[in-house]
Formats: structure tokens, sequence, C-alpha cells
């Protein structure tokens, strides 16, 4: 009797232990999620304006801009990258569109005599100068060694002088009717935030269900076993940085829309948000480690974020601030967990 009763305590000790640790695990994976969670509930409490229908969708378009960034930031530093470059390739890219979606009567014409072009035309060179100018960081990682901060950090600076010799430091603005709905609505949903969806779907897939997918995790997790296995890193590589430089010119297309002009100094400081937004959803700079619906939560706490301090009257400097801690805490917490792994 005293044997069986011994049994049923620890089968009860195995049972809650067991329960303990699926909601340990439960905290790790979605910790995020309930953080985002207290937030909304938080604020919302402090400020009603916080969920009125309104300012949600102005949360949503805020954050739909570096959101998009932070999907290309997820593959680079799931693949133990680092990307400095985007805020300054979106600024660039962003003032090569503008030129081409300028209406035919712009009193700033840059390309004079030029006719109005179909938005086509402005978004496919967005595109492909923004994944040209990623495959030349990825190059540059791939075949000469050189550490992937080092690489980016010249081109957002090349990337930068070019935007402003570009443009001769001025703006572009005058831009087409199509162009600028891209900032508008479809009924009552943003149209940013509809590309947004749109890119988090296909690079969601691309993570998730592709040979491509699976080798970025390969290369951020051991690049020696993922050679060894057959894996071509410098190809994966520029492809790697290639599509998160595509990704910053259809922010830039996303931009010019919203604001109706594109400046030369335009997104400074975009590829650090961006970097937090990845950060904070749970990409490990350590590598091999990053998902999807993490960087889109890690985008919406820094949308809320920015949102509810702006409304509670929160000076912009001490936003920067906050910011920066929350990029700091977030960083050793994955410190943490993976020196406890090791």
């Amino acid at each position: 009797m005293a044997k069986e009763t011994s049994d049923q305590t620890l089968t009860s000790n195995d049972q809650s232990r067991d329960k303990k640790q699926i909601a340990i695990e439960i905290l790790k994976k979605y910790g995020i999620v309930f953080v985002l969670i207290l937030m909304v509930i938080g604020i919302s409490f402090l400020s009603p304006r916080f969920l009125t229908p309104n300012n949600i969708f102005n949360v949503l378009t805020q954050s739909a801009i570096f959101g998009i960034m932070a999907l290309g930031m997820t593959l680079i530093i799931t693949s133990k990258g680092i990307d400095l470059s985007v805020g300054s390739v979106l600024a660039l890219t962003g003032v090569v569109a503008a030129s081409l979606g300028q209406t035919a009567m712009a009193n700033n014409k840059y390309f004079e005599g030029l006719a109005e072009m179909p938005l086509i035309v402005p978004v496919i060179a967005a595109l492909a100068l923004g994944a040209f100018l990623g495959s030349i960081n990825g190059g540059l990682i791939a075949y000469t060694g050189i550490p992937p901060f080092i690489a980016t950090l010249g081109m957002m600076t090349v990337a930068r002088g070019f935007a402003l010799i570009y443009t001769g430091g001025s703006p572009i603005s005058n831009l087409t009717s199509s162009f600028t709905s891209l900032g508008g609505n479809i009924g009552v949903f943003p149209i940013p935030v509809i590309i947004y969806a749109v890119a988090v779907a296909i690079t969601w897939v691309l993570l998730n269900n592709t040979r491509f997918g699976k080798n970025v995790y390969a290369i951020g997790g051991n690049v020696k076993a993922a050679e060894v296995s057959g894996v071509n890193v410098k190809k994966n590589l520029i492809m790697i940085y290639a599509y998160g430089g595509m990704l910053a010119g259809v922010a830039a297309i996303v931009f010019a829309g919203r604001v109706g002009s594109v400046h030369p100094g335009a997104a400074t400081g975009y590829e650090l948000t961006a970097i937090a937004a990845t950060t904070i959803g749970g990409t490990s700079h350590a590598g091999g480690i990053g998902t999807i619906w993490g960087a889109v939560v890690g985008a919406l706490v820094l949308g809320v974020l920015r949102n509810g301090l702006t409304l509670l009257g929160v000076d912009a400097y001490w936003q920067q601030i906050v910011e920066g801690m929350i990029i700091i805490v977030a960083v050793i917490i994955d410190m943490r967990k993976n020196a406890k792994k090791k």
C-alpha cells in the first residue's frame, strides 16, 4: 500500500514537472506575443485613443515599412550575418524610383522630357536596384571573407553617397497619382499593410518551404557543416543579401507612396529599427534561429511602443532611449539562451 502511494506521488510530481516544463517552453517560444498583448492592454488603459480603428490602422501602416525590411533582415541574421546598409539602400532605390515616377508636368522633373511612366517601371527599378546592391554585399562577404558588419557598413556609406549625388541633395517629388495611391487605402485597409502582408507570406514560404530556406538555417547553424552537406554557401549568401536588398526596394516604394516624395537623407537609422524588430522577435545573432512570425511581432512591438509613447506625450528622444534599451535586453536574453544550450 505504501509503495502504491509512493508511486502515485512520484507520478504526480512527474506530471507537475512536465506541466511546468511545457509552460516554460511556451513562454520561451511565445513570450514576445504575451509582451505585445500586455503592452496593448496597458497603453489602452493609459490612452483611450489607442484602440480606436484609425489609430490601429495607423500603427499597422507605420510598422509596414520597417517591418518589410525586418523580413529580409531575419534571413540575413539567421544566416549569422548583419546588414547595416538597408536604410541607405531604401534611400537610393527610393530616389531612383521617384525620378521615374514623376508627373509629366513636374516643375522639378529629374528626367526632362520623359513621359509619365506606368507604375510598374519605378517599381521594377527599385526592386532590381535593391537586389543588385544586396548581391554586392553578399558577394563581398562570400568571396573576400570580409565580415558582414564591415561590408554592409561600407555599402551604407556608398549607397547614401550615390543617393546624394543622384539628387544633388534635393528631394524628388511630384509623383504620379498611381504612385502616391500606394500610400492610400483599399476600402478601410491601408495599401502599405496589404503590401506588407504579401511580403510576409512570400518570405514565410521561402524560409519554411524551400531548399533556399533550409540553406539559410544550415549556413547560420554551422557554415562548415553546410558546405560538407553540399550547400553552395557563396551562392546562397549572395541570394540572401540580394533578397534583403530587394525588400529594402519594396519598402522604398511604400515610403515614396506614403510621403509623396523621397529625400536622399531618408530612412536614416531604419536599418537599426529593422535589426531591432528582428532581434525582439527572437532571431538569434548566433545564427540558425529565426522566424518570420517573430519578425512581424517584433515590428508590431516597436510600432505599438512608439505609437503609445507618442500618445502619452513622451519626447521622441526618450523614445529612442527606450528602444535602445529594449534591443540590449533582447540581445542579452538571446545570449543567455544560447549559453544554456551550450
